[in-house]
């Protein structure tokens, strides 16, 4: 990332940012603060609770993605995970209510697909909720956890623009609540990668398919203009889940 491009980006944001990943079966409904019962109602609107695409709240992120790349992005490749989620999760309830057992090499087949899809269908949510075009304020809770991590925001942004690029499918902030360190992380497929418990904070989609038709092949710039475009505000609301 160029020196200007990470100067506009704190300037801009007064901070870094976070995204996170799904884990409500880990918090008590008895223990769930205000905050945390509103954060957690952004979920029930999940492709996973609705069997619906998640409404977009943008069409095109001007100066950052258009339509025509949004619009195939969110329609074929979100909108078909979530379909062969739907397959695969129906094709196994149903072996299980009629009593009909898949053969061992379809079971296994149709398990992992079920994995694959559904951590597709909710990585793609969080990385199109992640993004926007208001200027970004994290609340001082979040930006003091990356610079404790980090160092400086500055470091962050660099450490994560080079997980996005040495990555082929996703990179992510994740905060892991055994430890409570915040990673930037790696995952080159939807299976793989990942912190078990951990809640991804910043979710940036690397597979060529989320760039391609505005970019082509300069990863670099879509990174920048990625970090450049992260809602703080759903950035906020992610790390009160944690």
């Amino acid at each position: 990332m160029s020196k200007s491009s990470r100067r506009k980006f704190l300037l801009t944001s007064s901070g870094a940012m976070a995204g996170s990943f799904l884990s409500s079966g880990l918090l008590k409904a008895d223990t769930l603060t205000q905050e945390k019962a509103e954060a957690l109602e952004n979920f029930s609107q999940s492709g996973l609770v609705t069997g619906q695409k998640k409404p977009m709240k943008y069409d095109s992120i001007p100066g950052f993605l258009s339509a025509e790349q949004i619009a195939p992005h969110f329609n074929a490749h979100y909108g078909g995970a979530l379909r062969g989620y739907l397959a695969a999760d129906d094709k196994l309830q149903s072996s299980i209510i009629n009593n009909q057992p898949l053969d061992s090499s379809a079971f296994g087949a149709t398990q992992r697909a079920r994995t694959t899809k559904s951590n597709s269908v909710v990585l793609h949510e969080l990385y199109f909720e992640g993004m926007g075009t208001n200027p970004c304020n994290l609340e001082s809770e979040v930006r003091n956890a990356i610079e404790k991590r980090f160092g400086t925001l500055d470091k962050w942004a660099v450490d994560f623009a080079a997980c996005a690029k040495a990555s082929s499918g996703w990179a992510l902030l994740a905060f892991h609540p055994v430890n409570g360190k915040l990673y930037n992380v790696i995952s080159d497929a939807h299976a793989t990668g990942v912190n078990w418990m951990a809640t991804p904070l910043v979710v940036i989609d690397m597979y060529e398919h989320a760039y391609y038709v505005d970019y082509k092949n300069k990863k670099t710039d879509y990174i920048e203009k990625f970090i450049q475009h992260i809602d703080c505000q759903v950035v906020n609301e992610r790390y009160k889940l944690i």
